[in-house]
């Protein structure tokens, strides 16, 4: 023990380095937990939407959404969801919701307002559009 306290005493700021990442690890592990969003995979997402009917809403920026997306994908800008306009999938707040960008961080965010907005079963997909194409699956520009 008096070890530790005199790596501590001569390296204090590697310490406070440590417990910092540690408890942003806990928190956001904690966190992820007890969020009403679920994180899905690719391998899940699809099996939702084959077998669960989820609607994927797209948050990406217009010509991003353009240039490729999931099939029957929904277009949503997240300028979109902070105004509260949810067309398309305003009547679906009971359907499960799988929400996309191009890495799966902006979609983090629209997703939690989707829940604070009333829908109830929201997923965000880990990863985003990148994995989703690292996994070969299919995207139209239809």
């Amino acid at each position: 023990m008096q070890e530790y306290m005199d790596f501590a005493a001569a390296n204090p700021m590697l310490v406070i380095a440590w417990f910092g990442l540690a408890g942003a690890l806990i928190f956001t592990t904690v966190k992820s937990r007890f969020s009403a969003v679920k994180s899905v995979t690719h391998q899940q997402a699809t099996l939702m939407m084959n077998k669960e009917d989820a609607v994927v809403v797209d948050v990406r920026s217009l010509d991003e959404f353009k240039k490729g997306h999931i099939v029957g994908a929904k277009h949503l800008t997240e300028s979109q969801i902070n105004a509260g306009t949810f067309t398309g999938v305003e009547n679906l707040k009971e359907s499960p919701i799988i929400v996309v960008c191009a890495t799966g961080m902006r979609s983090s965010g629209a997703a939690n307002k989707l829940v604070k907005a009333g829908f109830t079963q929201v997923n965000n997909l880990t990863g985003g559009l990148a994995e989703w194409k690292n996994a070969n699956l299919p995207l139209t520009k239809k």
